[in-house]
């Protein structure tokens, strides 16, 4: 029998880490979660690959390829797992912009003239790029199956005490997004981050838009296989998951002014979630506890961008001894 592994969270960060696992071999892995994975705060991102509201470092820029990567492999070999490979445009509104993520993909700057009319005479910029984007109400079942195919167990549990799992696993790998630092007992800075989205029919739009240093809040229109995904919302410390209507006239009045043809198009659902804020993401053994603990969250808005880095990590320090 070989080494058996609790992975706590069903999102897209614990299920790539079970799927890392699985596919290495030699363990038992189980999944354990309180929400199923569409019910999870991955399946309300906007899923695109890119680094939001996360840690940036050498290691995290790692983690930034080596998900880039795999997606990619992903689009080409599994068409039925919902990633692809989208275009579009990351404005910029800031005089000297952060740029370090061209390094990674082809990226072109935009000219003005390009950029949507509300945007002229306001100094904004752009970048012209091509990167995956997932339709998680695919992407995430489709982990899920690739899991069970290899043997990994998913049980319907909330767990409160970590250390609780002994002596019925051997490890356990807490990725459980903005509960992290709770659950652990001992990281008081996760804070959550709320973000709100409205998902409505696609009238037609192929590309993407991202306009993230809005002075009037986050707006961003990405098209899945199923919807338009239009966003969003970026509200540390706050916790309703209930969809303000406030709030979503403001992310429709914001995603309209960049993508006019989003205007009166039919709502087909609404979301909150809440991003697992820190101000560095933690991927690293917690010591003194009554198994082998890997913390892996702290993701920010960025766990579909960093999960498959995140999961070769995880796999990593798992085999360390």
């Amino acid at each position: 029998m070989g080494e058996r592994v609790a992975v706590i969270g069903a999102g897209v960060i614990g299920l790539s880490v079970a799927l890392e696992l699985a596919e290495r071999g030699g363990r038992e892995i189980a999944v354990l979660h309180d929400l199923d994975p569409l019910d999870s705060t991955s399946a309300v991102a906007g899923a695109v690959w890119f680094p939001y509201a996360a840690e940036r470092s050498a290691v995290v820029d790692a983690m930034l390829a080596s998900t880039l990567e795999r997606f990619t492999g992903i689009a080409a070999e599994h068409p039925e797992a919902g990633i692809d490979l989208r275009t579009g445009v990351i404005v910029e509104r800031s005089p000297q912009p952060d740029r370090s993520w061209t390094a990674l993909v082809p990226a072109t700057e935009v000219d003005a003239a390009e950029l949507p009319s509300t945007l002229h005479g306001t100094g904004a910029t752009g970048m012209r790029t091509t990167v995956p984007l997932a339709t998680m109400s695919l992407y995430l079942p489709w982990l899920r199956r690739r899991c069970e195919a290899l043997g990994v167990r998913f049980e319907r549990r909330a767990v409160d005490d970590v250390d609780a799992l002994a002596p019925d696993f051997d490890a356990v790998i807490v990725a459980a997004g903005a509960r992290g630092g709770t659950l652990l007992g001992d990281d008081a800075s996760v804070v959550p981050i709320r973000g709100q989205v409205v998902r409505i029919e696609d009238p037609g739009v192929t590309e993407f838009i991202v306009d993230d240093e809005n002075p009037a809040g986050l707006a961003y229109v990405l098209p899945r296989r199923d919807c338009l995904v239009l966003g969003g919302t970026h509200e540390p410390g706050a916790t309703s998951l209930e969809p303000d209507p406030a709030i979503e006239a403001g992310i429709l009045e914001r995603c309209a002014a960049l993508v006019p043809a989003v205007a009166g198009q039919r709502i087909l659902s609404r979301a909150v979630g809440l991003r697992p804020g820190r101000e560095r993401l933690r991927v690293e053994e917690v010591p003194d506890r009554a198994l082998r603990t890997i913390a892996a969250y702290g993701h920010g808005g960025s766990g579909m961008t960093l999960s498959w880095g995140t999961a070769e990590r995880v796999a990593t320090l798992l085999a360390q001894r």
